[in-house]
């Protein structure tokens, strides 16, 4: 009954902490109310906190990343890197409880993520800027390296999404039992035939590595990447150190960087260093 009664009183915390998060969000960033970047059919809302050189921010959540996210990442990115940075940050196109929107483009569902955040750096004046990413963000800030190489002057992956071969099917099922009923329920016009083609896109048609680029690709990319290995069943650490070890111009966070807590200053440091080295190395 003890195990039983931690384990409820452990999902009703994290439960309330993330209904709480847009509000504490709103608080900590002092940003009350979106701004929203608009395309045609698309709507991204985003926000903006400090100043200095661009750093894009993409929160973890899967196919649900929003703002309000970030603040329930391991650290949170905002506070640690507005002082020097201006962070800018997005709910995901179509994620659930955020205020983007727009089709659900089924034959490229890697590529309309990268519409939105190139769109979004173009709409707000910023040409070369630095990404930092959890989870999801992983496969995205891959793609953002393979769309605009002259464009991302560093990145920084922690607990990237990437394939297991032992569960390969993982990413597909949990955006189809948890993203997709979701998204169908407040958007009638798309089906769950859509959202399951849009997922077989993303995540069945080429189930391999980090999903958005090849090996090769890692292997010439002369972008400095900093990444920081999780292993949990959908950020496997064997595809985080591959792109470690392949990448020309990688580096690697210690591992594990999360546990004991005590561990995440140091990781923080060492993404501040990283970052603080690459925007001199472009000014």
């Amino acid at each position: 009954m003890d195990e039983m009664r931690r384990t409820i009183l452990k999902t009703g915390a994290a439960a309330a902490t993330l209904a709480a998060a847009p509000q504490v969000f709103a608080q900590q960033t002092g940003q009350g109310t979106a701004k929203f970047y608009e395309k045609g059919a698309v709507r991204i809302a985003y926000q903006e906190a400090g100043s200095g050189f661009p750093l894009l921010l993409i929160a973890g959540g899967a196919l649900n990343s929003r703002m309000a996210g970030l603040i329930t990442s391991p650290f949170n990115p905002i506070e640690e890197f507005k002082g020097e940075y201006r962070c800018i940050f997005a709910d995901l196109r179509n994620a659930n409880g955020g205020q983007s929107s727009g089709p659900l483009e089924v034959d490229r569902p890697w590529d309309s993520h990268a519409d939105d955040h190139l769109g979004l750096m173009d709409h707000l004046g910023t040409d070369k800027f630095m990404v930092l990413g959890f989870c999801i963000g992983g496969p995205l800030i891959w793609n953002l390296l393979k769309r605009a190489p002259d464009r991302v002057v560093a990145a920084v992956p922690a607990q990237p999404v990437g394939f297991r071969p032992e569960m390969p099917t993982l990413s597909y099922d949990n955006g189809m039992n948890g993203w997709g009923p979701e998204l169908v329920k407040r958007r009638p016009e798309i089906t769950m035939e859509m959202v399951d083609k849009f997922l077989t896109k993303m995540y069945r048609s080429n189930p391999d590595f980090v999903y958005t680029v090849t090996r090769e690709f890692v292997r010439n990319c002369q972008t400095p990447v900093l990444i920081l290995p999780d292993d949990i069943p959908a950020h496997p650490y064997a595809v985080a150190m591959e792109c470690a070890m392949l990448a020309p111009k990688a580096e690697v966070s210690i591992y594990p960087w999360k546990e004991p807590k005590e561990r995440i200053p140091l990781a923080v440091r060492q993404i501040r260093s990283f970052l603080r080295a690459h925007r001199s190395a472009s000014a």
